[in-house]
């Protein structure tokens, strides 16, 4: 295994990419730690940690989960890179129900190129609208009291501090932008997802240092919640979980297309046989993301709402909890989410004629109609056991909280269904792509039989 990772730096150009890659990705985390002007950092900070604690998951909490604990301090990348992420969806799921999107994305790359055009302009007015309300929301003092005690984050607030704000926070989104871009182009892998895959990995070490402190088998005089047996345990969990999300991730049902040969002249063409992979997980970590989301927005308004009123009180218990009722909502909202995204982004109808446009077909099934239908039949129940498996993921941490005892703000980098899916997919990614610069340089790749397949197979 050493050996075939010192092959990749005998290679001038790979090493090349990989080093800008590494060196981008720091300028990254070292933004992530310049402050906001105006902003009482320390108190900011405080004031998250105990929210952590207290009010549980909120669309806060998720949010510094993906910009790897920036909002907590509230750096000039506090916003991260989450409004360009919420554009591409945006955009993406505009691509498919607006005619007009969907011609641009059928011309290839000039189409690309205005559609990722207008991603950015939508992106700099989610920036815009975010950080105007992030900073009313920030010079309010009645919105930083917990428990009695209230933590004054704007000393001087006022129109310049929003101005600042919003100037500063956008222009740090599209600098991340910016840097996404410079790696997809001189580096190794696809930016944006190594930025949201750092900043995912940099909240680790909290994670680990949550649960040591839980332990502290170093300190006999301190009241450890968690024995040596459970954590073990967690480490076994950690890893079977990790094993399944990597063969799930690469998971496919392979359906056989044959060609028809036909004869031009003295030349045979066509008579291959190919195969139409429809993965498992075909939303990938969208139908988490989204659930995730939707879930939180109760627990957010619950957090700014009156305690004394009766609605916001019972969605708070739900919320902390993490119980029966929790797991349900979330599963019933990932199911959803997959078979939605499905619907936008897989057509069987137009896959069913371009392959009788082209002299496909599937063995034993009539072209046209018939193709349509039982694509649409597989893709329903390939959909259905990716679905389970995402919800398996996602639950897996309330289940971890309750058997061994530990919070959940010492779970959410480690077992967090999103987090895992997104570090192991980009992993398997720009793992993909290192092996194939390998492959071509003829040297051995990462495994010793068959390929990599990264998320798009």
């Amino acid at each position: 295994m050493f050996k075939k990772v010192s092959n990749i730096f005998r290679i001038p150009d790979l090493k090349r990419k990989i080093l800008i890659t590494l060196s981008l990705l720091i300028v990254y985390r070292i933004g992530c730690f310049l402050p906001t002007p105006g902003v009482d950092t320390f108190e900011l900070t405080r004031f998250f940690d105990k929210m952590t604690q207290t009010q549980g998951h909120t669309l806060l909490g998720i949010a510094n989960m993906f910009t790897g604990g920036a909002l907590t301090r509230l750096s000039i990348f506090a916003l991260g890179i989450m409004p360009y992420i919420s554009s591409s969806i945006i955009m993406q799921l505009l691509s498919a129900v607006v005619p007009a999107l969907e011609r641009l994305a059928k011309e290839g790359k000039a189409g690309y190129e205005k559609i990722n055009q207008y991603t950015r302009y939508l992106t700099l007015f989610i920036c815009v609208i975010q950080g105007f309300f992030l900073a009313l929301w920030l010079q309010n003092p009645q919105n930083f009291v917990i428990g009695g005690t209230e933590y004054t984050i704007v000393p001087d607030g006022g129109p310049l501090f929003i101005f600042t704000t919003i100037i500063t926070l956008t222009a740090g989104t599209v600098f991340i932008m910016w840097l996404g871009e410079q790696i997809q182009e001189r580096g190794i892998g696809n930016g944006i997802s190594l930025i949201i895959t750092t900043s995912i990995i940099s909240r680790i070490p909290s994670s680990l240092f949550q649960i040591g402190r839980l332990w502290s088998p170093w300190d006999p005089a301190a009241e450890s919640t968690i024995s040596t047996p459970k954590v073990l345990g967690l480490l076994v969990v950690w890893l079977v979980v990790l094993m399944a999300v990597v063969l799930f991730s690469q998971a496919q049902r392979r359906i056989p297309i044959q060609y028809g040969r036909r004869v031009v002249g003295r030349r045979v063409y066509g008579g291959q046989s190919q195969y139409l992979p429809i993965k498992v997980d075909m939303s990938g970590v969208i139908a988490i993301i989204f659930a995730s989301s939707v879930l939180a927005v109760p627990g957010t308004l619950a957090m700014f709402m009156s305690q004394n009123m009766r609605f916001f009180a019972v969605v708070q218990s739900i919320i902390q909890q993490r119980g029966l009722w929790y797991n349900l909502i979330f599963m019933g909202l990932i199911v959803f989410f997959m078979y939605f995204y499905t619907a936008l982004m897989f057509n069987p109808t137009e896959m069913a004629n371009n392959l009788k446009k082209y002299g496909g077909f599937i063995p034993g099934i009539r072209p046209g109609r018939p193709t349509a239908q039982y694509l649409d039949y597989v893709a329903t129940r390939v959909v259905f056991i990716g679905a389970m498996y995402i919800c398996t993921i996602a639950v897996i941490p309330n289940v971890i909280m309750s058997a061994f005892n530990v919070p959940s703000y010492a779970l959410a980098s480690l077992f967090g269904g999103t987090t895992l899916l997104i570090m192991v997919g980009v992993v398997l990614d720009t793992m993909k792509q290192i092996e194939g610069q390998l492959l071509i340089r003829h040297y051995d790749g990462f495994m010793k039989k068959g390929s990599l397949k990264g998320r798009r197979g």
